[in-house]
């Protein structure tokens, strides 16, 4: 294999596979089995429909969580993307350069489409990038397990990812390393027993309405002033930059906290958040340095200058 220093990551996400044992997990054991009829019959169902909102799965999670291993040369992910719960996540994936391979509904001599065709690309990328260091396999089925004894076989570290609970052990012993999905950061668990919002979106409007009327009229004309150049710099989502890019921070310094170190490099966490958001850049948020950009989050991350050494870490 040829020798690179920076680390080359290939990602494959058995994407039905995390949805549904996300949704078991989130709603107990083979509930997604027992909605299965009423999700493809009309997914729009109230009750099915939160069902599906509170089952969501962070796709930057784990998009984020593979580019800390490496540059990302390729990911894939695989799935029925005509089917609507998959659709909804299209366009996240997209906008992470996720390479969207579609499997046709499965017929019965075809259930393990997804397991084959995962399987046949991964080796035949490692024989035709041979520059490949890591591959990451998303997905709890030991059907898994060949391959990822045929990947470190030649000669590649393989990180797996799955839920818990609808996870074989067998795929966490073949890895070199494994990582559950509710592990990453950002993700939580929903809790089963809340109860659901009773109040209707009108009367939910009615009232941050009246909330933001009374606190426009406290409001100074300079606050009003410094808000509206705030949304002018807002993202094409109306997401605020700055806080966008807070969040990124935290999240790579939590992912690089994996190991021993507990002080990480400022240059190699401002990488790793390159990685996981390539259009990040702490001038275009107006600052001078990313070391002013840790200095104004001080709040979520510790920098210690010494010379011409710059360490940070995650604040407790």
């Amino acid at each position: 294999m040829a020798e690179n220093q920076d680390p080359r990551v290939a990602v494959y996400l058995d994407f039905d596979n995390i949805v549904m044992s996300w949704y078991d997990r989130v709603h107990g054991r083979q509930a997604f089995s027992r909605d299965r009829q009423r999700i493809a019959e009309d997914p729009t169902e109230p009750e099915i429909a939160e069902r599906l909102a509170n089952a969501t799965v962070d796709v930057g999670a784990i998009i984020d969580f593979a580019a800390s291993f490496g540059s990302l040369m390729l990911t894939r992910a695989y799935a029925d993307w005509s089917s609507p719960v998959n659709a909804t996540y299209r366009s996240q994936l997209v906008a992470r350069a996720v390479d969207l391979v579609q499997l046709f509904p499965a017929a019965a001599y075809a259930k393990n489409g997804a397991d084959i065709r995962l399987a046949i690309d991964t080796v035949e990328d490692l024989y035709l990038m041979s520059d490949l260091t890591h591959v990451v396999i998303i997905g709890g089925d030991s059907d898994y397990v060949p391959l990822a004894q045929r990947c470190r076989r030649l000669g590649r570290y393989v990180i797996g990812m799955g839920v818990t609970g609808s996870t074989a052990k067998s795929l966490s012993a073949a890895c070199d390393e494994f990582e559950s999905y509710e592990n990453l950061p950002g993700v939580e668990l929903p809790d089963r027993a809340a109860p659901a919002r009773t109040r209707s979106r009108r009367t939910i409007g009615e009232d941050e309405e009246r909330t933001a009327s009374r606190t426009r009229s406290r409001r100074s004309p300079n606050e009003e002033q410094a808000e509206d150049q705030t949304e002018e710099h807002s993202d094409e989502h109306g997401e605020d930059p700055r806080e966008a890019a807070t969040r990124l921070l935290q999240r790579a310094l939590q992912l690089g906290d994996r190991g021993d170190a507990e002080w990480l490099h400022s240059s190699a966490v401002k990488s790793h958040m390159r990685r996981m958001d390539p259009s990040f850049s702490e001038k275009a948020l107006g600052f001078k340095s990313f070391s002013e950009f840790l200095k104004a989050n001080a709040d979520i991350a510790d920098l210690e200058e010494t010379g011409h050494e710059r360490l940070v870490r995650a604040r407790d």
